[in-house]
């Protein structure tokens, strides 16, 4: 198989990372393939709950199903993020680091990327989660109508360091999701690369930000008790911390240490 080196994918996350905040000049542009990003991501989400927690009598007996199961189908939002282009806020914490540790985009294109691609993200979750979830009724009926509500509950109720280690190990895994569909040249790779790690955390439980965008909102549509203070508060705030720890410092400055070519003092490019 025709993959890239470590030292090779450095080298192309410089290149997305250019195009990135060339990207950002235009507000428009970046705010709508935030948004996409978003809704992409919610996708995934539903297709997870719906079935992830579409068998009841086999996951009851048999809970690691339903996390397999829920793992398997959510990785379609991450293909589609990479594949078409789109701006999530999560793999952008890993994506523009080596950039900013080899001067090629300063600490306020950093920051301005990561500002409005998280709005733009959590705009596109929400429509979707309203628009083509909620409102055309795909989990009013049991059992996703209840799930949801046992979901937003359970992730508003965790201690405020669960929330965020768990975001350090949601994030670490999709942006080592990107990392691998980076180093693969064809469309089958890439989505390969995509799946497995993010596989990984849906499965395990860790916390993703941009996913808990659709998640909470969803359960408190279908009449969780949870508010909207609480959403931000409790697992929004230490979610977000988590990843983008574990994705600009386990990813991006681990890989970028590892892996960047320096050129050699004295010498110009």
């Amino acid at each position: 198989m025709d993959l890239r080196t470590p030292p090779e994918v450095i080298e192309a996350t410089l290149k997305v990372a250019e195009a990135k905040v060339a990207t950002g000049r235009s507000l428009p542009r970046l705010m709508t393939l935030s948004v996409l990003a978003g809704a992409y991501i919610a996708l995934g989400g539903v297709l997870s709950v719906i079935v992830g927690y579409g068998f009841p009598g086999l996951t009851e007996a048999n809970p690691a199903l339903q996390r397999v199961l829920s793992g398997a189908m959510f990785p379609i939002g991450l293909i589609l993020v990479v594949v078409l282009g789109a701006e999530l806020f999560t793999g952008n914490n890993a994506l523009l680091i080596p950039a900013f540790m080899s001067r090629r985009c300063t600490a306020g294109e950093v920051a301005r990327n990561w500002t409005l691609v998280y709005l733009g993200n959590f705009v596109g979750a929400l429509l979707f989660t309203w628009l083509m979830v909620y409102a055309v009724g795909l989990t009013a009926a049991d059992p996703w109508h209840s799930a949801m509500q046992r979901i937003a509950v359970a992730k508003v109720s965790m201690p405020w360091l669960t929330v965020f280690v768990k975001g350090v190990g949601a994030n670490w895994c999709v942006c080592l999701a990107v990392w691998l569909a980076l180093s693969g040249r064809t469309l089958l790779s890439k989505m390969a690369g995509c799946w497995l790690p993010v596989m990984a955390f849906v499965a395990l439980g860790y916390e993703h930000s941009i996913a808990n965008m659709f998640f909470i909102p969803l359960g408190m549509m279908e009449g969780a008790p949870v508010g909207v203070g609480e959403a931000v508060t409790a697992n929004l705030i230490p979610a977000t911390l988590g990843n983008i720890a574990g994705g600009a410092l386990l990813v991006g400055c681990v890989h970028a240490a590892l892996h960047l070519q320096r050129k050699p003092e004295g010498k110009k490019s």
